[in-house]
């Protein structure tokens, strides 16, 4: 059982969402790409984090690299858009998304991509979202954080410093525009100790 210790200012709320709109803060990226940021948007997130943590069937994976065949270093679970989603929060923040971000039919958000990070050893590389449409179009990928605060780590393709978004319980980080073509985005190992982190993607068909 993964230790999580409950944020004191989340404790008696019930499981919900707060506005999005001017809470939403944007920030204008290089190449076309944005990101927003809205704190705090689910309430009751501790709750959704525990149901999620006990409830959504967790698996590991395995992938090739180089001459040999490694562990993924995280958990994940994988709910395409026709399956009912784990908790009913989750199926209220998608619809919430499309509500605010009004994509076309084929951008909506559908799919959801959850990540179990254990502890600061689980951690996923340099990467961007561009198995589908986005290896050549623009695309809007959401991330709701639940548990602990880990930092969420952006660097431009053409190289040059990157920069870092600590998240947690409760937040969304949203990346548009053509952020998943010209930017990468990373959550590195820590050797700090770090509780367990759920990340939920929210992507349109076929973006991987």
């Amino acid at each position: 059982m993964l230790a999580y210790q409950r944020s004191l200012l989340d404790v008696d709320e019930a499981p919900g969402l707060r506005p999005l709109g001017p809470a939403v803060e944007r920030t204008e990226l290089e190449g076309g790409a944005w990101l927003d940021l809205r704190r705090d948007w689910v309430t009751g997130g501790d709750a959704v984090f525990e149901a999620l943590l006990s409830g959504v069937p967790w698996r590991a994976e395995r992938r090739p690299m180089y001459d040999r065949v490694v562990d993924v270093p995280r958990l994940v679970s994988f709910y395409a858009e026709d399956d009912d989603l784990p908790h009913p929060l989750l199926a209220a923040c998608r619809r919430a998304l499309n509500d605010h971000y009004r994509p076309s039919p084929a951008d909506r958000l559908a799919t959801a991509g959850l990540c179990l990070y254990r502890d600061g050893s689980d951690s996923v590389a340099w990467h961007g979202d561009t198995i589908g449409r986005g290896s050549t179009d623009d695309t809007v990928v959401a991330i709701v954080s639940l548990g602990a605060r880990r930092g969420l780590q952006l660097r431009h393709r053409g190289g040059g410093p990157s920069r870092r978004i600590d998240v947690g319980v409760g937040d969304l980080l949203v990346m548009g525009g053509s952020c998943q073509r010209t930017w990468e985005h990373a959550v590195a190992k820590t050797r700090r100790p770090v509780g367990p982190r759920i990340s939920v993607q929210f992507r349109p068909p076929g973006v991987r």
